[in-house]
């Protein structure tokens, strides 16, 4: 009885974590579109902001692959990140689900639930 309700007790914060990593990513991706430069040319993407100096600028050779990250490629690792997360919860809580017990489907019922809700 203590193992059940422990199992129960670790897929309901497991749906819970899953509902907080898929919101996080939604911010995410907020962010990273209001990082983007207003102009989506490859100009725009690639040239450093102002006051950015490379030693790399009088080098073509150098230039075709920029030596910074700009702010929306951080976020964009940051989704990445979040997404194999979400993807790894979801395939957890799908396999705990696909034992066929019923007291374990309603932790992950619960918990997906409360995370939505919070």
């Amino acid at each position: 009885p203590a193992g059940m309700a422990l199992s129960v007790l670790v897929i309901l914060l497991l749906s819970v974590l899953y509902e907080a990593v898929k919101m996080g990513k939604a911010v995410l991706l907020r962010r990273a579109l209001l990082a983007l430069p207003r102009s989506l040319s490859q100009e725009a993407l690639t040239e450093p902001q102002e006051g950015d100096r490379s030693p790399a600028q009088g080098s073509p050779s150098l230039m075709a692959f920029p030596t910074f990250f700009p702010r929306w490629f951080w976020y964009h690792v940051g989704q990445t990140l979040f997404h194999v997360l979400q993807v790894v919860l979801g395939y957890m809580v799908m396999l705990a689900v696909m034992s066929y017990n019923a007291w374990i489907f309603l932790g992950a019922i619960a918990g997906s639930t409360l995370g939505y809700f919070m």
